[in-house]
């Protein structure tokens, strides 16, 4: 997961071929989603745990990266559709939400004290992910670039077995890893990404799904939904907190401490010029880094139809 957003995907292509299916799904009023999130971005769970339920409204998890309406992500991955032929998704909504849960950790007795100090250092990261960029912005905030540090690519999993065998000097991570290696590990945050995010995740649809007016509908629906829930998980911190340790198989405490440092709470919110902004910033960065084959636009990404929803007081 990209640092937690509701119904997380693992990549941007992943909303694809949904207009290959029959009509039945449509008669049905079922919305295909891809759902890999857990935790807080789990929006199943937190619909499940706050009791809330739409009727005519069917949820399906579409894992398999075909047949999808709708999904969500951090906002890296539609940069690197962008720079492709495949424009599949329009980005109809922001979930905004913590950057404290994604930081730059060292082990414990690290001599490493402030950025500056990476320097030539063994760093992991994971990908094309939030992680790199904020990597990259912290490293630019004490005049170093990406050159001046050994940065090592690798999973989460691959990362946290690194971090415990003293293969890396600090690792750039995001979600409850930070909260086991300090627990288990004595490791200390170096820094969060607070300033740096901006605290946007992306709410995508399939152009298929933006054409069909009975999908159109479901997706409204949904987005309501997904409001109150959010505004639930707000409002009873205490019993989403022990929701998400127990669907998650992680000690109470580790989300109770991820809960007590966040920056701000989930809430969706509408297309704006500001969102807009924001990831074109990360757009610029990562084609400046040569990450991108070229430069792109990402304002053709974006759809606002569904502001008046959003804006809608619950």
């Amino acid at each position: 997961m990209q640092g937690g957003a509701a119904l997380a995907m693992t990549g941007g292509l992943l909303l694809g071929a949904c207009g290959k299916r029959g009509g039945a799904d449509r008669a049905e009023g079922v919305l295909r989603a891809s759902i890999v999130g857990k935790g807080e971005a789990d929006t199943q769970l937190l619909l499940k745990t706050a009791d809330i339920r739409t009727a005519g409204l069917k949820m399906v998890e579409a894992l398999d990266g075909g047949a999808l309406d709708l999904g969500g992500m951090s906002e890296i991955p539609p940069i690197f559709a962008a720079a492709s032929t495949i424009h599949s998704f329009r980005q109809i909504a922001v979930l905004h939400g913590d950057v404290n849960n994604q930081v730059v950790l060292v082990p414990r007795g690290s001599p490493i004290n402030e950025l500056a100090d990476l320097k030539g250092k063994r760093v992991g990261y994971v990908r094309a992910t939030t992680a790199q960029y904020f990597l990259i912005r912290m490293l630019e905030s004490v005049a170093l670039s990406w050159g001046d540090i050994n940065p090592i690519p690798m999973g989460v999993s691959d990362g946290l077995a690194a971090f415990s065998n003293g293969a890396l000097d600090a690792w750039a991570i995001y979600g409850y890893p930070i909260q086991r290696a300090i627990a288990t590990e004595g490791a200390r945050i170096l820094k969060t990404a607070l300033g740096i995010l901006s605290g946007n995740y992306l709410v995508s649809a399939h152009v298929d799904a933006l054409a069909d007016p009975a999908k159109v509908e479901l997706i409204g629906r949904y987005l309501r939904t997904a409001k109150l829930g959010y505004a639930w998980a707000a409002a009873n911190e205490d019993t989403w907190t022990r929701a998400i340790a127990q669907d998650i198989g992680v000690p109470l405490s580790y989300v109770q401490d991820e809960f007590h440092r966040k920056s701000d709470v989930y809430s969706l919110r509408p297309v704006d010029a500001a969102a807009i902004a924001s990831q074109q910033r990360v757009a610029d960065l990562f084609a400046q880094q040569q990450l991108l084959p070229k430069a792109v636009d990402v304002s053709p990404l974006w759809d606002d139809r569904f502001n008046n929803i959003i804006l809608e007081k619950t």
